[in-house]
């Protein structure tokens, strides 16, 4: 046999070898790295892990795979958000300058989580906006802005994956969560009793921002406007409301908004799933609102729904591998 043969066969055998061992370490990878992260010390990535699958409905499973009903819920309950009362007495007093300035801020923490945030200076500005199809189909946050002939917008509110005539809409606002209030009119409602108190974001009469357990009734008779179901609130009266623990939902892109003592409107959106940002807590959020003065904060509709628009076009990055996704309702800046 020559040696240029011999030459070959010992490349092809160094090549096989290099291919077995290459897929027996993925295989051994994979089945060995779920145990490493449920049952080994690492108790910080195991608790991100658990917390960002069980608050979706899709990755629940991840968690359940490997941990009982029992053990999920000791890890859960290690976090704390405190339900801090918001009233008429104590919603805040400004004196409107009608400002019609925007500024605008790059927001990163290192390696963890880069993203945007919009202070709107006049109050009145912000309204709720919604889709042109609501209860069959959301539209993308920069097409509601657009619709309004908005100059800046987040979206809002939560949605289920699937219309009200029960098809399957998937990913596409198709039945909106809760209520949706725009000025001053009842868009949605799929709330029976007037007097349970649900997560709400809200804007009164006068452009005060409301977070935090209400009823349909407290929305009248604190003068609402503008409103979608979602929550919870992060800051209460300029207290943070996670106590302990950093929110409980792990780490996942954020849509927030919040309002300082003199009137402006914090808007805010991180960046998540992705190598450049791997998202923010919903304690990591509470420290920016807090950090830029909001009085009252509360968290919004995450995930794949996170967007931020300004000047005519979308500045985040949504982590929905089609860019936008659609959503029902949205919170708007009009000119």
């Amino acid at each position: 046999m020559s040696s240029n043969n011999m030459s070959r066969r010992k490349k092809k055998h160094k090549l096989k070898n290099f291919i077995f061992y290459l897929i027996f370490g993925l295989i051994f990878t994979g089945v060995t790295a779920p145990l490493i992260i449920f049952h080994g010390p690492f108790t910080n990535v195991k608790k991100t892990i658990v917390d960002a699958s069980m608050t979706t409905l899709t990755h629940q499973w991840i968690a359940k795979s490997f941990l009982s009903d029992a053990e999920i819920q000791k890890i859960r309950s290690e976090d704390i958000i405190q339900i801090l009362k918001q009233g008429n007495n104590n919603l805040i007093k400004f004196s409107n300058t009608h400002d019609n300035s925007i500024e605008r801020y790059n927001i990163s923490n290192g390696m963890k989580f880069t993203g945007h945030l919009l202070i709107i200076k006049d109050p009145t500005r912000v309204k709720v906006g919604y889709s042109n199809k609501l209860g069959k189909q959301g539209e993308l946050t920069s097409q509601i802005a657009q619709d309004n002939s908005a100059v800046a917008a987040i979206n809002a509110g939560g949605f289920s994956d699937s219309s009200s005539t029960n098809t399957k809409w998937t990913g596409t606002g198709g039945k909106p969560n809760g209520i949706i209030m725009s000025n001053g009119n009842v868009k949605f409602n799929d709330i029976t009793d007037p007097n349970k108190k649900n997560d709400v974001t809200a804007i009164t009469k006068n452009a005060q921002l409301l977070v935090g357990p209400h009823s349909l009734n407290d929305l009248k008779e604190l003068s609402v406007t503008d409103a979608v179901s979602f929550g919870p609130a992060l800051v209460v009266d300029g207290k943070g409301t996670i106590s302990s623990g950093d929110g409980g939902w792990g780490i996942a892109p954020r849509t927030a908004i919040g309002q300082r003592t003199d009137g402006a409107i914090i808007l805010l959106a991180i960046d998540g799933r992705s190598t450049k940002s791997l998202g923010a807590s919903l304690k990591d959020v509470q420290n920016i609102m807090l950090k830029y003065g909001a009085y009252n904060a509360s968290n919004l509709d995450g995930g794949s729904s996170t967007t931020m628009y300004n000047n005519g076009s979308v500045i985040n990055n949504p982590c929905n591998a089609l860019g936008e996704r659609a959503v029902p309702s949205a919170f708007i800046v009009n000119h």
